[in-house]
Formats: structure tokens, sequence, C-alpha cells
């Protein structure tokens, strides 16, 4: 696949990617439908992630344009992670309705027998057999719709044998203001042309959070930076006259904690590290024991230790739908919220001032659900759900038939105006 810049493209450009190295290219036994005209009732969708914004965040304040669309919209007091509480897994969760473990990208570094080792930031997340399940882009293109991802974890990959209508591969030394700027020039395009689902990704404060904690001073100009691209992109759609006819989704992967360099344990205090292979470490350590050493480390680390926990994959808490993939590794070690589980000579998670990777349950793991537009009930207070049921909303927004996913859409009808499942 070429590489596109990550700049502006303007409204030409992004109609020539259309017709050539953005278009599907599967076989025609495979291809997408001829793009249709979606039904003249169904809004346009914006889905919007601030990666690692904690629910609390919300209405404090530091955020005035999502607290003001909060206000006016619709609010969840947390939308619950899925396990494990990282990026690749929750967001591709976001857009599938699945759960990790039955979508596949049950973490950002795993291994799979036949593929080899996934790192989210490598090459491996483009090819499309690490990504299973349906992502709504791919849902809409089936049924006719055109859509756009303005960076998200999976729509650079081709899955199901499509990618987004339109896409923009992942940089992100991309202003978020240039970023908006893409998705308002997107609707710019022609009726027939436009896109009728568009992603929007902010890393900002994820990337502030890891490196100085979840709430310093670098984190919280992080939330005041995509804030004013959060403001940019109402102001873009309401000269257009679009607003009334758009809905705006804001939400994230998992909350952020502060993290110090100390509060760490060590696998390899408890048994020999050539016993076994780390798949990953930190918040969350998973490892597979090496042949002939299965019974000496699962003695030696099954169980409750001093802030962390280990488990047969099989025998995980129930609450997590977590452990049934072959990509999960044998053992998986929870650690306590702050705390980490890494091994001796590997110190680069101690650099870490924030985390995310805790149990979903843990309070500051609780992720950020805002919406706002025609299709939702003003002033709208919703009790926690779970991430899985953002799939069939969307679906229900676009007025299209969503694929087989873990999600309802019972826990959202109190805050939609057309409130039929």
């Amino acid at each position: 696949m070429r590489k596109i810049p990550a700049i502006l493209i303007n409204v030409f450009f992004v109609g020539m990617l259309a017709a050539c190295s953005h278009a599907p290219t599967a076989p025609a036994a495979s291809a997408a439908p001829s793009i249709q005209a979606v039904p003249a009732a169904a809004s346009t969708v914006i889905l919007i992630s601030v990666d690692g914004l904690r629910a609390t965040t919300v209405g404090t304040g530091m955020m005035p344009t999502l607290d003001a669309m909060a206000a006016s919209g619709v609010r969840a007091a947390s939308l619950t992670p899925s396990y494990p509480t990282q990026t690749f897994p929750n967001h591709y969760t976001l857009v599938t309705g699945l759960r990790p473990d039955h979508h596949g990208v049950v973490h950002n570094t795993m291994r799979d027998e036949g593929l080899g080792k996934f790192v989210s930031k490598g090459e491996t997340a483009l090819d499309g057999r690490w990504w299973g399940g349906e992502p709504i882009w791919v849902t809409l293109q089936k049924q006719g719709g055109i859509a756009a991802t303005m960076f998200w974890p999976g729509s650079e990959a081709k899955i199901a044998g499509q990618r987004p209508r339109y896409y923009m591969n992942y940089d992100k030394q991309m202003p978020a203001n240039a970023r908006v700027d893409q998705v308002l020039a997107w609707l710019d395009l022609p009726a027939a042309e436009q896109p009728r689902l568009i992603t929007l990704y902010f890393e900002n404060y994820d990337v502030a959070g890891h490196a100085t904690g979840a709430d310093s001073a670098e984190s919280i100009a992080a939330l005041k930076y995509i804030d004013a691209a959060l403001a940019r992109l109402r102001d873009g759609l309401r000269s257009r006259k679009l607003d009334a006819t758009t809905n705006l989704i804001v939400v994230s992967d998992h909350g952020m904690i502060t993290v110090r360099g100390e509060d760490v344990r060590y696998l390899d205090d408890l048994v020999p590290a050539d016993t076994f292979e780390a798949v990953h470490l930190g918040p969350l350590a998973g490892l597979n024991p090496k042949p002939g050493h299965v019974q000496q480390v699962e003695k030696a680390l099954i169980g409750r230790h001093d802030r962390f926990e280990c488990w047969r994959k099989q025998d995980l808490p129930a609450r997590w739908h977590y452990g049934k993939h072959p990509r999960v590794p044998a053992i998986l070690c929870q650690a306590d919220p702050g705390w980490r589980v890494v091994m001796h000579g590997i110190p680069e998670s101690k650099k870490r001032r924030g985390e995310h990777s805790y149990a979903p349950e843990a309070p500051e793991m609780g992720a950020t659900f805002v919406a706002i537009g025609p299709d939702f009930v003003s002033a709208t207070q919703l009790p926690a759900f779970d991430n899985v049921d953002v799939y069939p909303l969307m679906a229900h927004l676009l007025h299209i038939t969503p694929a087989a996913n873990d999600g309802t859409l019972a826990p959202l009808l109190p805050a939609l105006r057309d409130a039929t499942p």
C-alpha cells in the first residue's frame, strides 16, 4: 500500500484517492458493493477517540468544549473498557462490538503460532490476518455506504476484503487541527461521495500521561489542545450547517493512572528467567512456560502475590471475558493499580509515569462516553455501560444491520430519540 503524507488533503485530492490507492481492490467476487446513497434519514456519525481519557475528567473544566457537549447531550458515568485495558484491543472492540477474545487483537503485543509476533506500532498492524470480526466501516460499506477514517487501529489493514473508502496512514506528527480539517474536507465532498461514518483519533493525552503522569501539567495541556480541536470541529460543522445532521460520539479506550518507578515486582525473583518466555510485561504480564518447565513456572506464579496475581489463562475471572483465544499467553499476571510486573534487566517500563492495562473495574480505568446530535436526547446521563455496546449504537444511527457482536443497544435506549432497537 502506498503511504500517504499526513497533511491536510484538499477536496480534489480526496476524490483522487477514492478513485485510486484507497479504493478496495478485492476480487470481483468479494468486492464491496457499488456505492449508493445511505437512506436520507440516516445522519452522519463522527466517532472521536481521546486515547486514555478518564471518565472523571469530563465536567472538571479542563475540556470546556467536551464539558458543554456532555451537559447538553449524553454523558455516561463511565464507559467500561474490555480486558485488557489497552489501546489496540479496545479501539478495535469499539468498532466491532466484539471482546478482544473474539476479535483476536488480544494485546498491543502478541504472538500467533502461524503469523509470528504482532507489535501495535509495527508493520504487522497492516496485516489484515490479525484483525477478526467486522469493523463498522466494513459493515457500512457492505450495505452501500461510504466510510472515512482519520486514524484508527485496524483501519490501514484490509479486513474482510475492504478498507475504508477514505483513510489516512497513522502519523503522530499530524497536528490535531489538521486532522479536524481533513474530516471537514471529506464532508465538503459532493453528496454522493461524502462519508456517512468518520473516525477521528487523538493520542496526545495518552502520550503525555505515559511520559509525565495522568495529572501532570503536560497532560493537562494535552487535554486543552485536544479540546481546542473539538471546538474547531464543532465550529466547522456549524458553519456548514451540518450540526443538525451530524452525531458526534466522543469515547476513550481506557483511563490512566499515575505510577512510580519504584512500584514494581519482578517475575524472575520468583522463577528463573530461562524457564519462560515473556510475551509482554507491565501492569499486565503475559508469559509462556518453556517446554519442560510448565509445572515449575505454574507452581511459582499461580496465585496471589504481593501487589499482583497470576492465573492460568483459562482460569481468569469470568467478568473479564478473556483467556480463550490462542493468542493469549498461558499465564497472565495482573498488577494492582499503580504497580507493574517486570523482569530484571528490562527497565524501560519503569521510566513511565502513567499507565493503564489494569483491571477494567479499577475506577481509574473507566473510559469516557459523550454524545451529541440530532438522534440523541438532550441533557441525558446514563449509568456505566460496556464499550462493546458502541458498535450496535453506531449501526442504529447509520440505519444499517450490524454484524454479529457482543454488544447490546439496551443501555443506550434512554438516550435515543428513536429508541426502537
